[in-house]
């Protein structure tokens, strides 16, 4: 039963992370930010898509965070360093299927108090 109810709700996840990627894409001057959380950390990417690179990433394992909301806003403030330093001021916030609600909307957040226009 367990074991239905988990692929039930990973296959809900990556529905809603098709319909999401359907309608954004990232470019050189405003990329794509994509996060992925897991149980115990966060992973936060700026991706180009045209070139299919990407520019910067962070993680949490190497800040030493945990999958929260104090955790999300550390990791905003070390990606938005990164992409300021890049000279990007403006990005679009892919959310990876995950629902606006707690750890990413405090990321989401985090990054437009640090200055990155979403």
């Amino acid at each position: 039963m367990v074991a239905n109810v988990l692929k039930r709700k990973l296959s809900l996840r990556i529905k809603r992370k098709r319909r999401i990627r359907a309608k954004i894409s990232g470019t050189p001057s405003c990329p794509r930010i994509s996060i992925f959380k897991s149980n115990r950390t966060l992973y936060v990417q700026a991706i180009e898509d045209i070139n299919a690179t990407t520019l910067c990433a962070s993680d949490g394992r190497k800040l030493g965070i945990k999958a929260n909301k104090a955790g999300a806003v550390i990791l905003a403030k070390d990606i938005a360093s990164k992409l300021e330093k890049a000279g990007i001021k403006e990005a679009v916030f892919d959310r990876n299927g995950y629902l606006y609600h707690g750890v990413v909307a405090a990321f989401a957040e985090a990054l437009r108090e640090n200055g990155i226009k979403l």
